[in-house]
């Protein structure tokens, strides 16, 4: 299988979110994010809960070779090809894949965290650098946009942890933070069992006000003169977005089946954010509409 192919279908077999805004940008956006995508699922994959940890860090050390190999010309791994096409084309910075890769190997070392500052760095290496990946492909001019994609990954990956938490606790991590599973009155065991209690819904609904203002922040952030180019990071932020809301819709009712948004919906957002990237004006002080 050539490495494009490989890359195409790795990204369509794991049906993300944000599928739908990569099929909506020109051919050469698309073949590079799903390169950027295609990457980080992979050393996502590598600390999958079951595998023995000391081949989890030799894969993830392998694959910091594989990116110093990418950026001097040999990769070897079909990913890293695509990738090294990628940033032949457009000007990602090493630095923020060497942060994905340090960001995923925090799940060996840090299964927990105390305070949501101690989540806080997780969420950006592990989502705000996939962001400032993507936006040097999208293209921008004003360096607020860099703002706005940090602060759209906290909030995606805040949403993400409050959807997962289960599967993440009975996998033996707890990414909400402990100074807050305490002052609500639940614990780890809670939430690997799905206790569903008002202390857990205070929990989510507290978690819920934070992510909705790293949200409102990066609406805040985005620059009206580049909010167009970006589009395809409007979408993967309404679809979050609408996700968060569905979440609050159901009391957060999250245990058991996992909460997700129907394809026409995401296809809807997706659609919406195309057209008013092509027909519609954004007020500077625009925010997300409700989903």
């Amino acid at each position: 299988m050539n490495a494009g192919r490989f890359v195409s279908r790795l990204t369509r077999k794991s049906r993300s979110n944000f599928f739908y805004a990569f099929l909506c940008l020109p051919r050469g956006q698309r073949d590079a994010l799903y390169a950027v995508y295609a990457f980080c699922r992979i050393v996502d994959d590598a600390v999958d809960v079951g595998q023995d940890r000391d081949e989890q860090r030799r894969e993830l050390a392998r694959w910091r070779e594989e990116i110093g190999r990418v950026y001097g010309g040999t990769p070897v791994h079909p990913a890293g090809e695509r990738l090294q096409e990628a940033i032949r084309a457009f000007p990602i910075p090493r630095s923020v894949l060497d942060e994905i890769i340090t960001g995923v190997e925090m799940d060996l070392d840090h299964p927990r965290y105390e305070t949501f500052d101690d989540l806080y760095l997780y969420c950006y290496r592990v989502a705000s650098a996939v962001g400032l990946a993507c936006i040097e492909i999208f293209g921008y001019r004003d360096p607020r946009a860099r703002d706005y994609a940090v602060h759209l990954g906290i909030a995606l990956q805040l949403t993400n942890i409050m959807r997962d938490v289960q599967a993440d606790a009975r996998a033996g991590r707890v990414y909400l933070p402990q100074e807050d599973l305490r002052r609500f009155g639940v614990s780890a065991e809670d939430l690997a069992a799905g206790r569903y209690t008002p202390g857990f819904v205070e929990l989510m609904a507290w978690e819920a006000a934070r992510a909705r203002e790293y949200y409102e922040r990066a609406w805040a952030a985005l620059p009206p003169a580049d909010a167009a180019g970006l589009f395809a990071a409007e979408i993967m932020g309404r679809t979050y977005w609408a996700l968060l809301r569905a979440l609050e819709a159901r009391r957060f009712r999250v245990f058991g089946r996992r909460v997700s948004l129907p394809a026409y919906r995401k296809v809807s957002i997706a659609l919406a954010c195309w057209m008013r990237a092509r027909w519609g004006r954004r007020r500077p002080d625009a925010r997300p509409r409700r989903a």
